[in-house]
């Protein structure tokens, strides 16, 4: 198999997991975008990194999206001689956003679109599988492959995705400090009672319902007894503020595995603390997208 000639460029966006009640099942694509071009050079790797992670990720071999292409790659039963890599990020990392997952889906797009034929040998459910193999579980990576509002799970060892359209105006209240997302899943509790299960399954049934047409039930379906109080000590100002907005009629969330906190509202900047960063977004219905040059 052969290599196309010229740079290829996909446009991945943010993504935003659980939702609130949804948790490891729900996924809402945002439009707040990673944008990643590569071209097979023959050269050596060469991988160049702008915006968010430009001072910290790395710049060689383990590199995410470097990872991700190499597995697609593997995939295909093709080797690049070499390829250069440039990543401009505007998805914050380390505050649960997604950043990881739309770099794997990144990464497995780009080889994709880099190999001859590639669309013809690696279909869009073998990519989900191989993102969610790689990241470790699928909500995340759904939203960001598919796009709209999805709900990913895994039937034996296999992913599965239902995707939906989804349309809202969303404010997202984006911390200084990061949380990693292993410390915040091991605060969470082995077990959990059938009450707080049950109400967390009717909400994210309510949720999608919300999402899909009836905006008037999203405040009753963003609540959630699993997870985010059980977090609250790896992020208390996070908390501090859902509880509040939340307390005033918003109906806010944890976003992922946190501290970015998530409303489905907008014209509430004033709400930001200080020192940290507010933007107003939109859902994205396209997901990853390979830009035309």
């Amino acid at each position: 198999m052969s290599f196309v000639s010229g740079p290829i460029t996909v446009r991945v966006p943010a993504s935003s997991a659980n939702l609130g009640p949804g948790f490891d099942s729900l996924g809402l694509a945002l439009s707040l975008y990673d944008e990643l071009t590569a071209h097979i050079d023959g050269d050596d790797l060469q991988v160049e990194v702008s915006g968010e992670g430009a001072n910290t990720v790395a710049l060689d071999e383990s590199h995410l999206v470097v990872r991700a292409m190499h597995a697609a790659f593997d995939l295909l039963g093709v080797e690049p001689p070499a390829f250069s890599l440039t990543c401009r990020n505007a998805i914050p990392h380390g505050r649960g956003m997604g950043s990881s997952s739309s770099a794997i889906v990144g990464g497995i797009v780009l080889a994709r679109a880099l190999a001859t034929g590639g669309s013809d040998r690696l279909d869009d459910e073998t990519m989900y599988q191989l993102a969610c193999d790689l990241e470790g579980h699928p909500d995340n990576v759904a939203a960001a492959l598919f796009g709209g509002l999805t709900i990913a799970w895994i039937e034996g060892a296999a992913a599965a995705v239902c995707r939906r359209r989804a349309s809202h105006g969303l404010t997202v209240f984006i911390p200084a400090k990061a949380v990693k997302t292993e410390d915040a899943r091991q605060l969470l509790p082995e077990s959990v009672s059938h009450s707080d299960a049950s109400a967390n399954a009717g909400r994210a049934a309510l949720l999608v319902a919300a999402l899909d047409g009836a905006p008037e039930f999203l405040y009753a379906a963003t609540e959630d007894r699993l997870h985010q109080s059980f977090r609250a000590s790896a992020m208390p100002h996070s908390y501090k503020l859902l509880r509040q907005l939340r307390a005033d009629g918003v109906p806010a969330i944890i976003s992922g595995a946190g501290p970015t906190v998530l409303c489905f509202a907008t014209g509430i900047a004033d709400w930001c603390p200080q020192d940290w960063t507010t933007m107003e977004l939109a859902v994205d219905d396209h997901g990853a997208t390979i830009v035309d040059a």
